[in-house]
């Protein structure tokens, strides 16, 4: 069975300035990955490779085993983001917002209808779906997103910095919500985070700092006896 997403040696340079060197992770299907770096690590930068915001001009990226650069179509049909900055429209319902998204992928109304009511169900905004994405907290916006991202049944959902500007218990339905997601439906997904409690010991994890991958491997492994926050301390050389 192939990965959900594979990355070989990538690495991009914005001009002189080299945001990530000869990068390579590997998510597995149905499994959570977290990406772990401060701001400016490089981890949104990695995600607009994916996701074709910027090509990839040095190594391999492959989506359920599609090659990015040879067939970017069939790759990014298999990719869910939910991204940092909003990406539904406010002034529109959530099932309006839906609706859209799901015409861009080519659904016809009642395949969507029904596709919207499954996905809706899964985040637990069933209820909201007639209302504006506007009159929604913050939480709930975030899971809007992340029922956008769903709306095409993708294999891995990238989702970068999912729970900035929420408060803890927000933060903590949606994280929830993202591992349950795995759970029910085998959807793969690679978080990518700078918030070291938001990781589990046996979660798979890839610490990104200064456009290099550190360590990978499961987050009980990097953290070994010391604990997962002074291990990262001790690698990334960051002041606690």
């Amino acid at each position: 069975m192939t990965n959900a997403l594979e990355i070989d040696h990538v690495s991009h340079s914005f001009g002189r300035v080299e945001a990530l060197r000869d990068v390579s992770l590997t998510v597995p299907r149905g499994g959570f990955t977290a990406l772990l770096g401060v701001n400016g690590a490089g981890k949104t930068t990695l995600f607009s490779l994916v996701t074709r915001l910027y090509n990839n001009n040095s190594g391999t990226i492959r989506v359920a085993g599609y090659d990015l650069r040879r067939d970017p179509r069939q790759a990014l049909a298999r990719l869910g983001v939910v991204f940092q900055t909003r990406a539904l429209d406010a002034d529109l319902s959530v099932h309006q917002n839906l609706a859209y998204h799901a015409s861009l992928h080519g659904m016809g109304r009642s395949m969507a209808r029904a596709r919207i009511d499954e996905v809706l169900t899964q985040v637990d905004l069933s209820e909201k779906a007639g209302d504006r994405v506007s009159a929604l907290s913050g939480g709930q916006q975030r899971r809007a997103e992340i029922a956008r991202a769903l709306i095409h049944s993708p294999d891995i959902l990238l989702l970068d910095e999912a729970t900035v500007g929420l408060d803890v218990k927000s933060r903590a339905e949606v994280l929830a919500l993202t591992r349950r997601l795995i759970a029910m439906n085998g959807v793969s997904a690679l978080w990518a985070t700078h918030i070291l409690d938001e990781i589990q010991p046996d979660d798979d994890l890839v610490i990104l700092h200064q456009g290099e991958v550190l360590r990978a491997g499961t987050a009980a492994d990097i953290a070994g006896s010391r604990g997962l926050t002074q291990a990262f301390l001790d690698l990334t050389g960051v002041a606690a």
